[in-house]
């Protein structure tokens, strides 16, 4: 079900590139953070499981470096961080900072399923040297390619008293 968010829309205004960067540069150091702790936890199951001996020899060779179920894994892992902040309140860690915010055209929160969409084209955004990003200075909207494709809106809200 879809919160609704407290803010008029007379409150909220569209949030700048600098902010969207600089709140990225912060969930991005939590995210670092976030998938070496899952790595690690991955890479002790795995020697566990195989024998500790086995899996150094496995990762001396060279056979770890491709690993689709450890790939597999950072990537829910991923999605999941950002999913569970954009869907409950909006805001991840370093958009919290920021006061910026990712919510729907009617000030309610976004669902899984456009979080999703939005995980997706936020990385191809990025990945096409963040020509989806700069987009929002030729957009009507204001709006980037993950704000369009999931039909989202990222605003910059009042600091809280």
């Amino acid at each position: 079900m879809h919160r609704k968010f407290p803010e008029t829309p007379s409150e909220i205004s569209h949030a700048s590139l600098l902010r969207r960067l600089v709140a990225m540069l912060y969930d991005a150091l939590i995210c670092v953070a976030l998938l070496m702790v899952t790595t690690g936890i991955y890479m002790a199951t795995s020697a566990s499981i195989m024998g500790t001996e086995k899996y150094q020899q496995l990762t001396e060779s060279g056979g770890t470096l491709h690993d689709p179920l450890l790939s597999s894994l950072l990537f829910v892992v991923l999605y999941m961080f950002f999913g569970y902040f954009w869907t409950r309140t909006g805001q991840t860690l370093g958009m919290q900072v920021w006061h910026i915010r990712i919510q729907n055209p009617d000030g309610t929160s976004i669902s899984w399923m456009q979080a999703l969409m939005r995980f997706f084209m936020a990385g191809i955004a990025m990945g096409c040297a963040g020509l989806g990003y700069l987009w929002m200075f030729i957009d009507k909207g204001k709006l980037t390619w993950q704000d369009r494709f999931s039909d989202t809106r990222t605003v910059r809200i009042p600091k809280r008293k």
